[in-house]
């Protein structure tokens, strides 16, 4: 069951292109629309661990560096790439590259963890890789597949933060802090950072001519892209190797696929299927332990 956690993870990131996209119609740029998921996540995790667990607050001042590594490095690169990848791309495309941070995942975990890189990780990783250049659009006719040179770089450059989030976490889940406290204080960190180079006129004006609605909408956005998904993810590392957990969590490219197609008209060409089909045969055949001969 644990697994599954960092799969769900991957569905509900695989939703964010939706928020990004109505906000960006309203005129949020890709800094004001994640601070706008920033705050209320904030929020919600700082206020519910003060009420259930104190204890969770606590941090230690030489473990800060911890939390901005997982914030702002790597939370925050990982975000903005994102948002800006799923305005070039589709958004499918924009999930899929992210699916290449397994490959950054493994190495570093293997430097820096000395987790080891067996057959079946480094099989895993390749048809994942194999399947983000199907889907890249780049093997297809010009105009089949909506991409851009630049939309493919900062793609990837998404899955690269998204990399340095797996690790950063996992070092702070061995000084023994908690999931929550993790996600908590690196999204305060973004919050903190982001508050002086978001745009709050724009953002204030699409709530006042709307307030329940909007203001539920942003809700919805951070429960559903920063705190669930986060905690979801970092809960996972406490007893599956950062390696797996972040090829388990490719899945929101398929969420990304279908939100794509029902919300966008975003029809897949074959190759763009077949990439697909090959990272969730990656998925598939890493969830599933191998036994070693004797």
């Amino acid at each position: 069951m644990i697994q599954l956690l960092p799969v769900l993870s991957g569905i509900m990131w695989g939703s964010a292109g939706i928020f990004v996209r109505i906000l960006t119609e309203y005129g949020m740029d890709s800094i004001t629309i994640v601070e706008s998921r920033v705050v209320p996540a904030v929020v919600i995790l700082l206020c519910g661990l003060f009420i259930t667990d104190k204890n969770l607050l606590k941090i230690k001042l030489k473990d800060v560096w911890i939390f901005l590594c997982t914030g702002v490095l790597s939370m925050l690169g990982l975000n903005l790439c994102y948002n800006e990848a799923i305005k070039e791309l589709t958004l499918s495309l924009a999930a899929v590259l992210l699916c290449l941070s397994p490959v950054f995942v493994l190495g570093l975990a293997a430097v820096i963890f000395k987790e080891k890189l067996t057959k079946q990780k480094i099989f895993c990783a390749v048809l994942a890789l194999i399947g983000c250049v199907l889907s890249s659009g780049v093997l297809e006719e010009i105009g089949s597949v909506k991409w851009t040179v630049f939309g493919i770089f900062i793609g990837v450059l998404s899955a690269f933060f998204y990399a340095l989030y797996s690790i950063f976490s996992k070092v702070g889940m061995m000084k023994n802090y908690h999931s929550l406290t993790i996600t908590a204080y690196s999204l305060l960190a973004i919050c903190i950072a982001l508050i002086p180079l978001a745009d709050w006129r724009t953002m204030g004006g699409i709530i006042e001519a709307s307030p329940l609605p909007m203001s539920g909408f942003f809700l919805l956005q951070s429960l559903i892209t920063s705190i669930l998904p986060y905690v979801l993810f970092t809960v996972a590392l406490n007893y599956v190797e950062a390696g797996k957990v972040a090829i388990l969590a490719s899945s929101e490219p398929v969420a990304a696929l279908f939100f794509g197609i029902v919300f966008y008209n975003e029809i897949p060409t074959v190759l763009s299927f077949c990439g697909l089909v090959l990272v969730l045969v990656a998925l598939g055949l890493l969830s599933v332990p191998f036994k070693r001969k004797k």
